[in-house]
């Protein structure tokens, strides 16, 4: 082959790929291959910091984050709370971006504990959600509907169970479990934030 050939080959080859660049980021879900979802969020109803009730429809048509941790951890929760105010303080201005923390120690994080936490955050906790409830119903969402914890871990007698993970769950605008990160890991954090980018863009 030819110089000129040569040229014109990695010229044209090098112009598509930067028009298909540009098209992945003007044209929301364009390249990205149709993986279905892991799982979708089930009906629930849990209280907030303030004591209100929040349910599935509450966070229907927004993209958020599901979290478990509890607030007297002394292990991974105050590292993983910390990978998620990066989180937070990336997509903190999108309106439809939400972030659900549910406590997986509902008999010490009652209402008025979930809220002496969350004013320790300073943040929105209209965006940054912290949940409590019954601890079934908890740790059933955490199994079931966002799959990250698994099952098998359910000991026969509630009372005796307990869930600690650091695995996130990321939520598209549809109430379906897109994918699970580790909240541990900066890596799987940032890509958790450009994903949330992703799905925020979609219709």
């Amino acid at each position: 082959m030819s110089k000129k050939k040569l040229y014109y080959s990695v010229f044209f080859v090098t112009l598509a790929l930067v028009f298909y660049f540009i098209l992945t980021q003007i044209i929301p879900g364009f390249g990205e291959k149709n993986v279905p979802p892991i799982s979708f969020v089930r009906p629930f109803s849990f209280s907030n910091s303030d004591g209100k009730t929040v349910t599935e429809k509450d966070v229907a048509g927004k993209v958020y984050v599901a979290e478990y941790f509890f607030t007297t951890c002394k292990g991974i929760c105050p590292k993983m709370n910390n990978n998620m105010r990066l989180v937070y303080e990336a997509l903190k201005d999108e309106k439809n971006f939400l972030i659900l923390s549910h406590t997986c120690d509902p008999d010490t994080d009652s209402v008025p504990q979930m809220k002496h936490y969350a004013d320790s955050m300073k943040v929105n906790t209209n965006q940054w959600i912290f949940l409590t409830g019954r601890k079934d119903s908890l740790y059933n969402m955490a199994r079931v509907s966002y799959t990250i914890d698994d099952p098998a871990d359910n000991l026969v007698n509630m009372e005796d169970d307990f869930m600690h993970s650091q695995l996130w769950a990321l939520v598209d605008k549809q109430g379906q479990v897109r994918k699970i990160y580790d909240g541990l890991k900066e890596s799987e954090v940032k890509e958790l934030i450009r994903d949330a980018r992703k799905l925020l863009k979609k219709k």
